[in-house]
């Protein structure tokens, strides 16, 4: 049986509760829901990227792409998204910014959108991704 293993990038900060920000076991990647915080620094308490949508938005996806090399993954191992946004007029803007960041992709992965109202304050989106290696 292979092992899993649990994934926490250095430009992570540790989980606040019993979860990893990824988990590979075998040839499948669930990175966790991620969102727009900075790299993390010793002793600092996690800082959102920025107000906007546009700087969450592009921290957000640095992050998954973060746990994906971690586990050996890049984004052309994904195989589905799922977008979390807290505002219905963002839906707009982030697809404008998911087009420009995937233009490059192969074949773009399945992908989901919805509005989640329980991000902490401040915070706008959150992505999770599926991979499968291989």
């Amino acid at each position: 049986m292979t092992a899993k293993t649990a994934l926490t990038p250095a430009t992570h900060t540790a989980p606040p509760a019993a979860f990893s920000h990824g988990v590979r076991k075998g040839n499948i990647l669930q990175v966790a829901g991620q969102v727009g915080f900075l790299p993390a620094v010793p002793g600092q308490p996690p800082t959102v990227a920025g107000p906007t949508l546009r700087e969450q938005t592009l921290q957000t996806l640095a992050n998954v792409r973060s746990v994906l090399e971690a586990g050996g993954a890049t984004w052309e191992d994904v195989m589905m998204l799922r977008v979390y946004l807290t505002d219905t007029a963002h839906f707009a803007e982030m697809n404008a910014l998911y087009d420009d960041y995937f233009a490059g992709l192969k074949e773009a992965p399945a992908a989901r959108t919805t509005v989640y109202v329980g991000l902490p304050e401040g915070l706008l989106i959150e992505i999770d991704a599926l991979a499968v290696l291989g």
